[in-house]
């Protein structure tokens, strides 16, 4: 009798992250062409409409994409925050992913299995776990996470006007 193991994920945390991150950065050059076409070209309010929006959905993905990659790899909270910080600057997630790719903070696969690390025992380790090994349901819930995340933020408007509606009724 042979035994057989499932071979090792390709979809890493590292792959994940630094597909996101890019992903990231691309919105960002789209939004910064389109607001050029826009106050440079006449080219209306529909190229940063369309830019802008995607540009807002993928930066809300990053930020979970950090943060879930963040606990997988027990980042600490201050590198995670300034992970979803990058994400505000144009094109900074990109040297955020080659410094963690450099310090090692990438490395390793998805933690499925507890340890013997007193932090696998808490609520959130054991949720990431169980989520790591229902694969459907950990992308089915980050999308809907994500989607109502943006779907909240779009019926609040923009950051500027929050507040400022109470004030007007």
């Amino acid at each position: 009798m042979t035994t057989t193991t499932a071979p090792p994920s390709a979809f890493t945390p590292q792959r994940f992250f630094r597909s996101v991150a890019l992903a990231e950065a691309v919105t960002w050059t789209l939004l910064i062409a389109a607001m050029i076409a826009k106050y440079g070209f006449e080219a209306g309010d529909l190229p940063v409409r369309v830019a802008g929006g995607l540009h807002g959905f993928v930066f809300i993905v990053y930020a979970f994409t950090a943060l879930v990659t963040g606990l997988n790899q027990r980042w600490a909270a201050r590198v995670t925050a300034g992970a979803v910080a990058t994400a505000v600057v144009p094109w900074a997630t990109i040297p955020f992913d080659r410094w963690a790719h450099r310090t090692g903070r990438l490395e390793g696969p998805w933690r499925t299995q507890a340890t013997a690390d007193p932090r696998d025992g808490t609520v959130v380790d054991r949720a990431l776990r169980w989520l790591l090994t229902h694969p459907v349901l950990f992308v089915v819930g980050f999308v809907v996470t994500c989607v109502v995340v943006m779907s909240v933020l779009l019926m609040l408007g923009p950051p500027t006007e929050w507040g400022s509606r109470a004030t007007q009724a």
